[in-house]
């Protein structure tokens, strides 16, 4: 009877789910567990826990916990740190697994085989699940299971996890995983120089007993001088790493390479046996289409075409289910305010609370829709070619080249392309791609964009070819914008690379997986969790945020001017003038109205006055509201970007020595300001819960607002400078 067995016998087992990215692991989760998985947060880091249960054969109940994608378990990245810690019981709160089952891709043998016998110098019962064996049969490349098994010496399970294939013989192979000793050997020198290493880890107690020898090898061949654990083993640690280093220098080995190369050619020999090759199979059907779509040339071009089309449903197809969902919270809001009358508490319940959750939901479409696409892109095995083709570009600006598609889609909206971020694996690129995803010009910015420039930008062509105008100023300025924004991101990456996340770029060490049929039910799933985790998590932020807003905007109420109001009707003045004339009073002497005059000497050398102070501050909720409270504060009541009479009451509007409140230089100052500010509650939200921290929705708040702030500084005065007023 193995380990397991016995566990499974008194209590519930924990079983860790560990292997390559790109191998197929999350389709034997959702197999093993028929998608029945809860997601959460490891304790302080931003790296997900995703776990499910799953039944065994003897009557018990497993725990399966989803461990990140890793390629070593000698971490260079934070999944791979956490990764290595929850397989030697190092996570607080996270115990220890009884087994672990690692993944291997039957098509990719040897580079599996690397990270699966280092999982197994954990002290870990270990079983395999040898997957995506029908690719490998289809392709020439057969794997005899059972002659694997013998070589590495754990249980071994062909299993296709798309289908379910294997997938009880795995269940009942968990029960049967075995401890495995370590089979492949260095030079004679170096397995002294291991054994003096791994005799004081094992006394020192860092880990458990059975884990000391790959922990101690990890130590002497890529452990630095700040790594936590030298720290933790004292002097008696140091001076044996540096004896046991001075052997391998003594006789020319290279602690660096020695490790991999010993452990790459025992696992090739691995491989070499447990392969059945028919015949030469010749390319494959993915080396083919590679050929054409990573290409020097057509690569880029179809890659770009593909964002583009990721790009545009995530904003076009979105539109009319936002639009639906926009129609249905003013519906609900309607039928409330009826039923409730006139009030406060209507008020609160239809502009707070209402319309709160209409600002959680109203982004579920995007987000769904940019998850959809990325899971079947991820399935389908696009998605390394994707990161691939970018990465030149993005690797200029120090991020990886899976940075390239979060950053993409925040066109579209900040909050899935932040949530995107998470397929990278790398700390530093995720968390520096989570900060400056929001300075690209997502679609809320349109309407600030599309009133300022068409109420202070002129109609006028700037480029005419016959009778049809190829380049207009209109569109030049909006053009302008967006390239902008995407300089400023671009610009803002290099800037954290370099100072708050400094440290080596990410190896882009990347796979090339088989392309595959993307299982429909894991995409389903993936969708429905992605949009749950933030209706559940953000949306609770995003809806007290709305509730102080509308709280800012609506007290205190001044009995006078209702008053007044109420005078003007009976005097035979128009109902609906009057109402826009109250709304205009009421948020004019409210706190809102109060802090946009408080804030009037700051933003006066942007050129801004304390209406549009107002705006700025009810932006926050969503930026697109700037020109609905500009509506009201220039008595025009409900308006859009397009509304004319807002135009007119703009170009007109005089500020108290009689000049202009607005001109075109304003209007370029006002919209730098929005390209660069973070005027979404609904971004500071979802990043706080990407982060698991308010440190950084924080300090990202702060320096767009500053760099927000500068950069409309420079525009207006250097305009004024230059007598463009």
């Amino acid at each position: 009877m193995s380990g397991a067995t016995e566990r499974a016998a008194t209590g519930t087992l924990t079983v860790a789910l560990a292997g390559n990215p790109n191998s197929g692991k999350t389709s034997v989760f959702n197999a093993l567990t028929g998608l029945r998985h809860r997601v959460g947060n490891y304790p302080g880091v931003t790296v997900e826990r995703i776990e499910g249960r799953t039944d065994l054969p003897d009557g018990s109940r497993a725990v399966v916990i989803d461990l990140p994608g890793c390629y070593s378990l000698f971490a260079r990245s934070e999944d791979e740190r956490i990764a290595r810690d929850a397989l030697l019981g190092l996570l607080p709160g996270t115990k220890r697994p009884d087994v672990a089952v690692v993944v291997v891709d039957a098509t990719n043998l040897e580079r599996n085989l690397y990270f699966a016998t280092q999982l197994m110098e954990t002290g870990i019962e270990v079983c395999v699940a040898l997957n995506m064996v029908d690719l490998a049969e289809r392709r020439g490349i057969p794997v005899d299971a059972a002659e694997l098994s013998a070589a590495l010496g754990v249980p071994v399970v062909p299993v296709v996890g798309r289908t379910g294939q294997g997938i009880p013989e795995l269940r009942r192979a968990i029960l049967e995983a075995r401890h495995a000793a370590r089979k492949w050997r260095m030079p004679e020198t170096g397995e002294e120089a291991l054994g003096l290493v791994r005799d004081v880890v094992c006394r020192a107690g860092l880990v458990p007993d059975r884990a000391c020898e790959g922990e101690a090898l990890r130590l002497l061949t890529h452990a630095r001088d700040d790594d936590p654990f030298l720290r933790r083993g004292g002097d008696e640690l140091r001076r044996a790493l540096e004896e046991a280093r001075a052997r391998l220098d003594e006789a020319g080995i290279d602690r660096v390479s020695v490790e991999a190369e010993c452990r790459y050619a025992h696992c090739n020999d691995v491989a070499r046996r447990a392969r059945k090759r028919s015949s030469d199979p010749g390319p494959s059907p993915s080396e083919r289409a590679d050929r054409i779509l990573t290409h020097k040339v057509f690569g880029p071009l179809i890659y770009l075409a593909v964002m583009w089309v990721i790009f545009d449903s995530v904003y076009s197809w979105a539109g009319p289910f936002m639009d639906w969902i926009e129609a249905g919270t003013a519906w609900v809001g309607g039928k409330a305010g009826a039923l409730l009358g006139e009030g406060m508490l209507t008020d609160l319940v239809v502009d707070g609370v209402i319309a709160g959750v209409g600002n959680i939901i109203i982004f579920l479409p995007q987000i769904c829709l940019l998850f959809l696409f990325l899971t079947l892109l991820e399935d389908i095995g696009y998605l390394a070619r994707a990161a691939f083709i970018s990465d030149r570009v993005m690797r200029g600006v120090g991020l990886h080249g899976k940075a390239f598609i979060p950053l993409m889609s925040s066109f579209a909206c900040a909050i899935p392309g932040i949530m995107a971020a998470r397929t990278l694996e790398n700390r530093r690129d995720r968390m520096v791609t989570i900060l400056v995803a929001p300075l690209m010009s997502c679609s809320a910015r349109l309407p600030v964009y599309a009133l300022m420039i068409g109420a202070f930008i002129p109609e006028r062509d700037l480029v005419r070819v016959g009778g049809f105008a190829l380049v207009e100023l209109q569109g030049l300025t909006l053009f302008a914008m967006y390239v902008f924004s995407v300089l400023a991101a671009l610009g803002a990456a290099w800037v954290l690379r370099k100072t708050f996340f400094r440290g080596e770029s990410s190896t882009f060490l990347l796979e090339l997986p088989s392309y595959k049929t993307p299982a429909v039910r894991h995409v389903a799933r993936t969708v429905v969790d992605r949009g749950w985790v933030f209706v559940k998590q953000a949306g609770t932020v995003i809806l007290a945020i709305s509730v102080v807003l509308w709280a800012l905007a609506y007290f205190p109420r001044s009995e006078e001017i209702a008053q007044q109001a109420e005078q003007r009707i009976e005097a035979g003045e128009d109902p609906e003038d009057v109402e826009r004339w109250q709304q205009a009073a009421q948020i004019e002497q409210s706190y809102a109205g109060t802090l946009g005059k408080a804030i009037e000497p700051a933003i006066a050398p942007l050129g801004f006055d304390w209406k549009i102070g107002i705006g700025v501050l009810a932006s926050f909720a969503a930026r697109e509201v700037l020109v609905s409270t500009l509506g009201i504060v220039y008595s025009v009541g409900d308006a859009d970007e397009t509304s004319v009479l807002l135009k007119d009451k703009l170009r007109k509007a005089r500020r108290g020595d009689g000049s202009p409140t607005f001109s075109w230089l304003t209007a370029v100052s006002l919209m730098v300001f929005f390209v660069l500010a973070c005027q979404c509650m609904s971004t500071v939200a979802v990043v706080k819960r990407e982060t698991n921290s308010w440190r950084w929705p924080l300090f990202m708040f702060g320096y767009m607002t500053l760099l927000a702030y500068v950069g409309s500084l420079i525009v207006y005065q250097g305009g004024l400078a230059l007598g463009w007023a």
